[in-house]
């Protein structure tokens, strides 16, 4: 089968191939996907310039959609057929779903709800569980303001959707007119330039001195700092993200005005809480709740193309591949 892969570290055009390599067959629990769409996550990008090559051949990317062709032992026959989204394609394995198909374990195939075509479910894996869960972490927000750090990202679009779906008064920041505008498509109730706008004062004027109830940091390392502006006493800040392995929190207004950290990561979710979220998103997909994003679409062949995309940062939603 044809795949993008890479052998070692490095850009995307230096180390980014697309090629044959073996067609993957389900071991005992797993199911086979013939993959029709592959998301492209930051995360892929960080793994392929990160350090450390984890296995001696990389697949890239753990979100997809597609069909299952074959089941391995354990598995019911009636799952061929089936249309899915992937979750955790290649954490912790090297065959990702940049690829004609992947086999991974049955429960990590979702089945994908009729009129999400795959395109869209090439995006929920990452971008929409990792949205869910910080919004469901600790409990119900519906009444509360919620700052979504990014608001026009891939995960930043769906945290405005799902938060205005359960209730919530969601100030989204961006950094253009344009991104502005993609968020409040999502459905955000103010947006906030942080490249033309002061975002302390802005959410002070929004909430009447107040500050939010809770802040969803998709960098608590180069937002850090903002925390006593924006954060009223007693609020939370959930955080799925950091540029740098490392931040610095303003600890002594924490602990005087008793504010909480909840972080995560979606790839360690407990199987009850990913099968929760998974249930949740199907029934939001059903009931036609979301919007999906696309940025752009790129055939296998133009996988490096697809990396440099989301490399740039420039782009607004989400980026496939399709097979």
């Amino acid at each position: 089968m044809r795949a993008a892969f890479y052998s070692q570290k490095g850009s995307a055009a230096e180390v980014l191939e697309v090629g044959e390599v073996e067609t993957p067959s389900p071991g005992p629990g797993e199911v086979r996907v013939r993959i029709a769409a592959s998301g492209v996550n930051p995360s892929d990008v960080k793994k392929r310039q990160g350090a450390d090559l984890e296995f001696s051949q990389i697949v890239p990317h753990s979100d997809g959609a597609g069909e299952i062709d074959a089941v391995g032992e354990g598995v019911p026959e009636s799952r061929i057929g089936e249309r899915v989204w992937t979750i955790n394609g290649q954490w912790q394995r090297p065959f990702g779903t940049a690829a004609e198909c992947i086999s991974l374990p049955s429960k990590l195939a979702v089945p994908l709800p009729d009129g999400t075509d795959d395109a869209a479910g090439a995006c929920l894996g990452i971008p929409v569980i990792t949205a869910y869960r910080a919004l469901t972490i600790d409990g119900d927000v519906s009444g509360q303001t919620i700052l979504v750090a990014g608001g026009a990202g891939a995960v930043g679009h769906y945290l405005v959707q799902i938060a205005k779906l359960q209730g919530a008064n969601v100030i989204a920041t961006v950094s253009s007119p344009e991104k502005a505008a993609h968020a409040t498509a999502g459905g955000a109730d103010h947006t906030i330039d942080y490249k033309r706008e002061n975002v302390g004062e802005r959410v002070k004027e929004i909430t009447a001195g107040r500050g939010v109830d809770r802040v969803i940091e998709v960098d608590i390392a180069a937002n850090a700092a903002l925390i006593p502006e924006v954060l009223r006493p007693g609020g939370t800040v959930v955080i799925y993200g950091s540029s740098t392995p490392t931040a610095e929190i303003p600890v002594l207004w924490c602990f005087r005005n008793d504010i909480t950290f909840r972080f995560f990561i979606m790839y360690e979710l407990t199987d009850e809480v990913r099968d929760a979220a998974a249930a949740a998103i199907n029934k939001m997909l059903k009931a036609g709740s979301l919007q999906h994003a696309i940025a752009a679409s790129y055939p296998l062949a133009d996988a490096v193309k697809a990396h440099e995309a989301v490399e740039s940062g420039k782009v607004m939603g989400n980026v496939v591949v399709t097979m």
